[in-house]
């Protein structure tokens, strides 16, 4: 069931108005009817994947709780390990693995019949592992209780507002939310629905309209040549933000509307001065979750200059690993591995450049200048995100400069035509998809821009009236300019 469907927009007020008319001591059982429900509306058989891992999660944090010491926890965490992990790789990996051993030993003149997996892969697969995999790893690192709880486990394993693309929840924050008495609350209906407002708008209006131009370009990047292959990259790099972004918003709101906070996954990423500020504001929950169970544990930045380049290598590999299971994502995580690590190499060198130059670290051109640079670091590394394949990208890359080398004299010249002719009518999207892409980028990036501020600053009194009129126009928009194709969410084949 997505969340920008017909589907979605009956079941949620359902729920919503049975879990408040509900016994407060059942309302877990509520949700969690209906998390499973949510999930089975898309193939209801692998509902039993989310129910294996909860129970083997389930009884290992029980048993580990009963362990004196972190020698006698280990079998289980190891238990709960490759039980998630073995699920994950065999759905999402092993394809991969088996064609690149394939590839690998045919060049060494040795032909293997390694078998493949067939079946579909399993929605959210990456999150909800994730999600009970911290849950297992807390408790071994003793910083977390198990929770005794069968159904509300099952629950925070299975949440439906973010089960499928997040945010990755930890059980400490989560967990304890189930055990309150969640009152019906105006305010948080109110701020839920505004939320999903928001991200429902990013997704049908902005991301689901830049989606055709960026789908029929990347499908066939060796028939384009320069405006249509960097236009597309652009409108890729927002597509990407706001169809993620957009379902994230959609999942907060929806679990403020019920009395739950989940936590923040985005926060205006694109207005990042360095890489390693994106990714504190790009997918919060899943950079933090490698934060806290991949880089530290490797040793972090607390090891020798070597070792610490060498963990955010890893850390940033086994990230693009995460994403998908092709050789585009690996590159794409080593990108932006190298990004840092060139970063800190150079701090010095840097600074001493800008310094000469009259553009110290607090002046507003350096703030521009640096999220300029940073941007389009990240859009760079995002056509190997997008590309089908590693020489599909690297031919992204060739046609862009080639094309645009003898594109670019007449959008010099002034030959508005020219330019339009080439990345419009050559692609052959309609001129109305073109520009709505277009309009929805600039007004996201600016509602963007306006929050990194602080805000519009209002005539007192004033804030509740433009508030209802802000969100009556949205609503507006996505009735008149939304794209309701239904069409998925990026992140949910991760």
């Amino acid at each position: 069931m997505l969340f920008n469907s017909l589907q979605f927009l009956l079941f949620f007020p359902v729920v919503a108005g049975l879990y408040f008319a509900w016994p407060r001591r059942w309302r877990w059982a509520l949700l969690l009817v209906a998390s499973y429900y949510f999930y089975m509306c898309w193939k209801p058989e692998y509902v039993l994947l989310i129910l294996a891992s909860t129970v083997v999660d389930y009884c290992s944090g029980l048993k580990m709780s009963e362990a004196p010491d972190k020698r006698s926890r280990r079998p289980w965490l190891l238990l709960s390990l490759s039980a998630n992990l073995g699920l994950l790789f065999a759905f999402k990996y092993w394809n991969f693995f088996a064609d690149s051993t394939r590839d690998l030993l045919g060049t060494l003149n040795i032909f293997a019949d390694i078998p493949e997996f067939s079946a579909l892969l399993p929605v959210g697969i990456s999150f909800y592992t994730f999600q009970t995999l911290s849950y297992s790893i807390d408790i071994y690192r003793g910083q977390l209780k198990p929770e005794r709880h069968f159904g509300r486990f099952a629950l925070f394993v299975s949440f439906f507002p973010q089960l499928v693309a997040g945010p990755i929840e930890r059980a400490s924050r989560l967990l304890p939310q189930f055990r309150l008495e969640q009152n019906f609350d105006y305010e948080r209906l109110s701020s839920g629905l505004r939320q999903m407002i928001w991200g429902m708008f990013k997704k049908v209006v902005v991301a689901d309209r830049l989606a055709v131009y960026v789908d029929a370009v990347y499908s066939d990047p060796g028939a384009h040549q320069g405006l249509p292959l960097i236009a597309a990259t652009y409108f890729f790099a927002f597509q990407i933000y706001c169809d993620f972004s957009g379902y994230s918003d959609i999942a907060i709101g929806a679990a403020r509307v019920l009395g739950f906070d989940l936590m923040e996954n985005f926060r205006r990423p694109y207005l990042a001065r360095t890489l390693s500020d994106f990714w504190r504001r790009w997918h919060i929950s899943l950079s933090t979750w490698f934060r806290d169970y991949v880089y530290i544990p490797l040793g972090g930045n607390r090891a020798s200059t070597a070792r610490w380049y060498g963990n955010l290598a890893v850390t940033f590999l086994v990230s693009g690993l995460w994403h998908g299971a092709n050789w585009t994502f690996v590159a794409w995580g080593a990108l932006h591995g190298g990004y840092l690590i060139f970063a800190i190499v150079t701090s010095a060198a840097r600074e001493r450049l800008f310094s000469s130059l009259g553009l110290p670290e607090s002046s507003r051109s350096r703030a521009a200048l640096d999220i300029v640079v940073t941007f389009h670091l990240a859009l760079v590394a995002w056509v190997f995100f997008r590309a089908d394949s590693l020489g599909d990208a690297l031919l992204v890359f060739q046609q862009s400069i080639e094309g645009l080398s003898f594109q670019l004299a007449p959008i010099l010249g002034g030959d508005v035509r020219a330019a339009y002719q080439a990345a419009v009518i050559a692609v052959g999207v309609p001129k109305s998809e073109f520009a709505l892409g277009i309009l929805g980028l600039l007004f996201v990036a600016a509602v963007d821009f306006v929050q990194e501020r602080g805000g519009l600053r209002l005539p007192q009194g004033s804030t509740r009236l433009l508030r209802f009129a802000w969100y009556d126009l949205l609503i507006l928009l996505i009735i008149l300019l939304g794209a309701f194709g239904q069409q998925q969410f990026i992140y949910f084949q991760f």
